[in-house]
């Protein structure tokens, strides 16, 4: 198998799992900031941030894989994401590695991953001794939420202005 074979993921941590996305959909990782909060948006969204001159929606990745929370720590990141063309941002527990991973060796998500946690899922994929979960990026912020979100952020600013 030659380098070109491998596909390249970045791995993180969230809790004691494993997660990882692919490098091309990874565009920043950055030091936890805590993202400004808007108002009516589900509790898994955090917040925004401003990037690059564009207001970005700020997952927490605990809330939406309904895991408990916890507060930033120093390896705390929030990792910005290419989602369709657009930038999400993500909150997650550490960011690990990038590593290279034989695609063949990437298994479907087991039974067990059914309903909203399996729609994020692009499968398991074995790195080391560890299983990774193997996250689809583009399909954890929905249009539909992604525009309930500006909705959201449009509303606070007229209020503040």
């Amino acid at each position: 198998m030659t380098a070109q074979d491998q596909a390249q993921i970045v791995t993180f941590r969230l809790g004691d799992d494993l997660f990882a996305a692919d490098i091309f959909s990874v565009e920043r990782v950055l030091r936890y900031a805590p993202p400004t909060p808007i108002p009516n948006v589900p509790d898994w969204i955090a917040g925004v941030l401003d990037y690059r001159g564009r207001v970005v929606p700020v997952l927490d990745l605990r809330r939406r894989f309904e895991m408990p929370s916890r507060e930033p720590v120093a390896e705390t990141r929030t990792l910005v994401f290419v989602a369709n063309g657009q930038w999400i941002a993500a909150v997650v527990d550490a960011v690990l590695e990038v590593a290279s991973v034989d695609p063949s060796r990437l298994a479907p998500p087991p039974p067990l991953f059914r309903g909203l946690a399996g729609e994020y899922l692009r499968g398991l994929v074995r790195h080391g001794t560890r299983l990774v979960i193997y996250l689809d990026v583009a399909r954890l912020l929905s249009s539909t939420d992604r525009l309930q979100i500006e909705h959201a952020a449009e509303a606070e600013a007229v209020g503040r202005g």
